[in-house]
């Protein structure tokens, strides 16, 4: 019988986490003749209730594990931690929040279990919920970041997949520092099904992800697949260096031959503040990719823990 692990990286969901805990629980009681289950929970520095919560689901429940960060280090960061220790055959990662439909797993299991995918992952067909900024802002992020990045991206593709053991592996073996998972995971390749479905609202709770969270977390996977933007810095120096040559050829043209002086300093100006934010753009693209660089240089850990379900269990078994 094969052991599927659940995936599931937490902050601050002391709401969600006893319904999702309900329904999921009615998906695995289906399953239990196809499969066996363990819940790893990652606790993400949250500042709520959740990990007491968490510690009463591994007193009551064996098949629940959960490993808490000594802060927050981001939801990249618990779903790196979450991918390392699984134990199961297969793997998938899921929101507490429920806007990934727990019964899907049945479906992605059996789609494993013939043997031609690697992968079975799910892409929401709707961005019900989500304000208008937040749905604009998505559909370009995914147009854009689909012709710079020479790595596929699918467009509403969720961190919800049932994965094999071998693709879970080829992930955790890429160490990186900055980590963009929805790119990882078509990086990898692997045979992967997808699965649509109309997206959920949330179930308790309110969103981690405010518009400036997702803008950053966009610059991230940019920056981290494609070195176009450095490509684009470059040809608008040489654009601008042809334009100024050219400028500057009419300029002694008209002044030696014409006799019509340099006019007008508000032009000058115009020119020199448009040209200056050019500089500053591409100086920023740069910028972007050394910071980047530099943080992975140091070689810090992705995620350091403070406490894991063994504790408590250890406890349980000295008072048994």
């Amino acid at each position: 019988m094969k052991k599927i692990s659940i995936v599931v990286p937490c902050y601050n969901e002391e709401e969600s986490l006893p319904l999702f805990y309900q329904e999921v629980n009615k998906i695995t009681e289906k399953m239990k003749k196809q499969a066996v289950f363990e819940f790893l929970f990652i606790n993400d520095g949250s500042k709520d209730k959740t990990l007491e919560i968490l510690r009463e689901l591994a007193k009551k429940d064996d098949r629940v594990r959960y490993i808490s960060f000594s802060r927050n280090f981001g939801k990249e960061a618990g779903m790196y931690a979450g991918l390392e220790n699984a134990t199961g055959d297969y793997i998938t990662t899921m929101d507490a929040d429920l806007q990934d439909p727990p019964e899907l797993l049945i479906e992605m299991f059996e789609t494993l279990e013939e043997g031609e995918y690697d992968c079975c992952a799910t892409k929401s067909t709707s961005r019900n919920g989500y304000s208008f900024l937040r749905k604009t802002f998505t559909k370009w992020f995914y147009k854009i970041i689909g012709r710079l990045s020479k790595t596929e991206m699918v467009a509403g593709a969720r961190d919800f997949r049932l994965m094999t053991r071998q693709m879970v592996d080829a992930i955790v073996s890429m160490k990186e520092y900055n980590r963009y998972s929805k790119g990882l995971f078509s990086f990898v390749g692997f045979q992967t099904k997808w699965i649509e479905f109309e997206n959920q609202e949330r179930v308790a709770g309110t969103t981690k992800w405010n518009f400036w969270k997702l803008f950053t977390y966009a610059i991230d996977g940019i920056v981290a697949f494609s070195t176009t933007p450095l490509i684009i810095a470059a040809f608008l120096g040489i654009l601008f260096c042809f334009i100024a040559f050219i400028m500057i050829i009419v300029i002694i043209i008209k002044t030696l031959a014409f006799g019509d002086p340099v006019s007008g300093w508000p032009s000058l100006a115009c020119i020199i503040f448009f040209v200056g934010g050019i500089n500053l753009f591409c100086t920023g693209i740069i910028g972007e990719y050394l910071a980047k660089t530099y943080l992975e240089t140091k070689q810090r850990p992705i995620y350091i823990v403070k406490e894991t379900e063994k504790a408590i269990k250890k406890t349980r078994g000295e008072k048994n």
